[in-house]
């Protein structure tokens, strides 16, 4: 397979056959890395009796993953544009393995506090993946393929919670950390075999490459947008998952395994990706994303008023996945096409404010649940995904949110 300049068609570099396989692998390989994320939140209570800590403090570990992830979007996503693609992706994944081997044997909580921010840190190789994903698609396809490929992001979020918990309930929660390591080490390895080599055409330095994200965000409207508002339900996202595995143990008594089957069923938002990306590409991602905002509100109010029951809680955790996930999908298929020499800058605006707010929200989420029980944390998540819909209004207004198909 011949490499991939920057300015060369991906058609014409990759057969469609190829790109299917490409595609396969990057949706495999951006889920198996982002779970990384996630794998301590239904953990959350084993975490604190281990280390011999509080609940709220226990819940740091998620703020500190968060953070970790945000400080990689900062200062290692822009090297994408730098660097060639592939092996910047393998090596940092082989940075990830030794941290989550480091995890599994901490022997405090200091330790794996550390090195649950080294784990975000490096897990960042996800949104190196889906901007290349942008790179190799036909234009008037981009959405679709990035719908692909976020499908296998979204269910590595998804599922990760329901993989820890069992796992966990088998071998201990340490195990978990152990068998991600050698995922990681796969993941390396198949990427380095199966992805062309794709090198940005960028001479200048990293330093002069950290700069120019600030223009970014300074200079593109759309980008600081759709940033915004998916802070906003990613927060909520964030909030609701972080408080939910405490909530299912105090108020419905449910185990380890009970609480990782609950967890599969927001698995089902992952569907909503690739049919999200398709209406993208036909023009219709603005008045799409009120719907998923507005389908996020009422999911949020509804875990609240039904949190007595599981059912409810349940189908409230599917619509929030789903509204979540689509909104994310059409956000990121606008953002793309702003410059398609700096996606990866481009991609660290956008995700490092996402993420920087979901590491806030995390936190207040553990402090809101032991404080003021679960309906403060239905009602904080509400007015989060409120508060994206208020974004919404000031892009419509503006009238640059909706995106016109691609010629």
């Amino acid at each position: 397979m011949g490499d991939l300049s920057a300015g060369v068609g991906p058609t014409d570099e990759v057969p469609s056959r190829g790109l299917r396989l490409i595609t396969l692998t990057l949706a495999v390989a951006c889920g198996l890395t982002v779970a990384n994320l996630y794998y301590a939140q239904p953990l959350l209570d084993l975490l604190a009796k281990s280390f011999h800590v509080s609940q709220g403090t226990a819940a740091i570990v998620v703020t500190a993953t968060q953070l970790g992830y945000a400080i990689g979007l900062a200062l290692v996503l822009p090297l994408g544009d730098l660097l060639e693609n592939r092996k910047l992706a393998s090596r940092t994944l082989l940075g990830t393995a030794v941290a989550l081997v480091v995890a599994a044997f901490a022997p405090g909580f200091g330790v794996f506090l550390a090195m649950s921010v080294l784990i975000g840190l490096t897990s960042v190789v996800a949104q190196i993946l889906v901007p290349l994903a942008a790179q190799l698609a036909p234009p008037e396809q981009r959405g679709q393929f990035v719908g692909k490929v976020m499908s296998g992001l979204l269910l590595g979020i998804l599922l990760a919670r329901t993989v820890s918990s069992l796992i966990a309930a088998v071998w201990g929660w340490r195990s978990i950390f152990l068998v991600s390591a050698v995922l990681m080490v796969a993941t390396s390895i198949a990427l380095s075999r199966v992805l062309p080599r794709h090198k940005p055409p960028h001479t200048s330095n990293y330093w002069q490459l950290l700069r120019s994200v600030g223009h970014f965000a300074k200079t593109e409207p759309m980008l600081r947008n759709r940033a915004m508002a998916q802070a906003c339900m990613f927060g909520a996202f964030t909030t609701f998952w972080t408080a939910i595995t405490y909530e299912l143990i105090a108020a419905h008594g449910l185990t380890q395994v009970q609480i990782g089957i609950f967890a599969l069923v927001g698995a089902a938002g992952a569907v909503a990706a690739p049919i999200a990306g398709k209406v993208g590409d036909l023009g219709y991602g603005h008045h799409t994303r009120a719907v998923a905002i507005i389908i996020a509100i009422f999911s949020m109010i509804l875990a609240g008023v039904g949190a007595g029951s599981i059912w409810l809680l349940a189908i409230a955790a599917v619509l929030l996945d789903l509204a979540v996930q689509s909104h994310q999908v059409l956000s990121q298929r606008d953002i793309y096409g702003l410059n398609p020499e700096a996606r990866a800058r481009v991609n660290t605006v956008y995700m490092g404010t996402v993420f920087l707010f979901a590491a806030l929200c995390s936190a207040i989420s553990g402090w809101l649940f032991v404080n003021h029980g679960w309906d403060a944390v239905t009602w904080f998540a509400a007015g989060l995904a409120a508060a994206a819909a208020l974004v919404w209004t000031t892009g419509h207004v503006k009238q640059y949110g909706r995106v016109a198909p691609l010629p």
